[in-house]
């Protein structure tokens, strides 16, 4: 082969590589899109708890997710996070301490960060096991210590037996999610007897004075009725002003509230099969055979209840629930037309 081969041949391959190089070149310059981030909505979880944990906004996930309403989402729903560049992993980390009564869970949404990240980071094999003094890393980038309150505008109340955050903010005039963001609460749904939770805004005198509201007394002295206390989850069988009856139940959870005023037995059913909720929402329920059930007013009724024993505390749909041998006494004593009196 000639020189003047050679050299030709040099330049037709200088050529096809400068040409593939601008084939490849914008590949290599467009930066493949992030993964959007996906929130799967668990239990008990509100849009404003989930906003915190990833650094976002209410309004700008209500805006990504097209939510009419953003008060309410539902457990298996999957919202779309507009993190606008946001990661958990971003800037230094600092130490924290686990205390008694911290969770994972609990430390992502105080430091604006995930379980995942928090795990990743540690080290930690199992996100649900932690234990007090053991040092974590935690973003430095959100403030090191839970946000406090002004002093004298946060009051302690000691939960007590059959109360719901919702009663709870309810009596101190705030709401369930200021509550909760005050206590780092990642569970709206679930506070426990002696707890003590901390009421932003409270009065420093707890309205404690204020009565539970309380039925009046029959007027015929042989009436039967039944009082269902929803604050303390109790209900009492009366006849005129004796109280011949008493047991624990379980009325509605703060999603599904029990409806409180005076109703009046309008059928009975020795067995009945019960289902509501929406699959859609993630709260479907069907439940064949339910015995002693005794409807009041729509499709609330006091029933007999198998699936459960955890009676005084808020459990239901709505619905009051009772053991089946409470349910059963009652079903036999009271008749169709006897009142139903539901209150806090």
């Amino acid at each position: 082969m000639s020189r003047r081969s050679r050299l030709q041949g040099l330049v037709a391959l200088i050529v096809l590589v400068a040409q593939l190089s601008l084939l490849v070149a914008p590949v290599q310059a467009t930066p493949r899109a992030a993964d959007p981030v996906v929130h799967i909505v668990r239990w008990g979880e509100t849009l404003y708890l989930i906003a915190r944990r990833y650094g976002a906004t209410t309004s700008a996930i209500a805006s990504a997710n097209n939510l009419r309403n953003p008060n309410f989402v539902y457990a298996g729903q999957r919202l779309i996070i507009p993190t606008n560049g946001f990661s958990p992993s971003a800037g230094t980390t600092s130490i924290y301490i686990v205390r008694r009564g911290d969770t994972l869970r609990i430390l992502a949404a105080r430091y604006g960060t995930t379980v995942s990240y928090l795990a990743s980071v540690n080290g930690l094999r199992n996100p649900n096991f932690i234990w007090v003094g053991q040092r974590l890393k935690v973003p430095s980038s959100s403030a090191t210590t839970p946000p406090t309150q002004a002093q004298g505008s946060t009051v302690i109340h000691v939960v007590r037996r059959g109360e719901i955050l919702a009663r709870i903010a309810q009596r101190y005039g705030t709401t369930v999610w200021a509550i909760a963001a005050a206590n780092n609460l990642a569970n709206p749904s679930f506070i426990y007897v002696g707890q003590r939770l901390k009421i932003p805004g409270g009065s420093t005198t707890p309205p404690s004075s204020t009565p539970v509201s309380t039925p009046s007394p029959s007027a015929d002295p042989g009436a039967k009725w039944i009082d269902v206390n929803l604050s303390t989850q109790t209900l009492r069988a009366y006849e005129g002003n004796s109280v011949v009856y008493t047991a624990r139940v379980s009325t509605g959870l703060a999603r599904y509230p029990t409806p409180a005023g005076t109703f009046r037995i309008q059928r009975k059913y020795r067995y009945d099969d019960m289902t509501g909720g929406s699959h859609a929402r993630g709260d479907y329920y069907y439940l064949p055979n339910v015995p002693y059930c005794m409807y009041y007013y729509a499709g609330y009724s006091l029933h007999g209840t198998f699936w459960h024993n955890n009676f005084g505390t808020p459990m239901s749909h709505g619905c009051t629930n009772l053991s089946i041998p409470d349910a059963g006494w009652l079903f036999n004593w009271a008749p169709i037309g006897t009142k139903v009196v539901n209150h806090y």
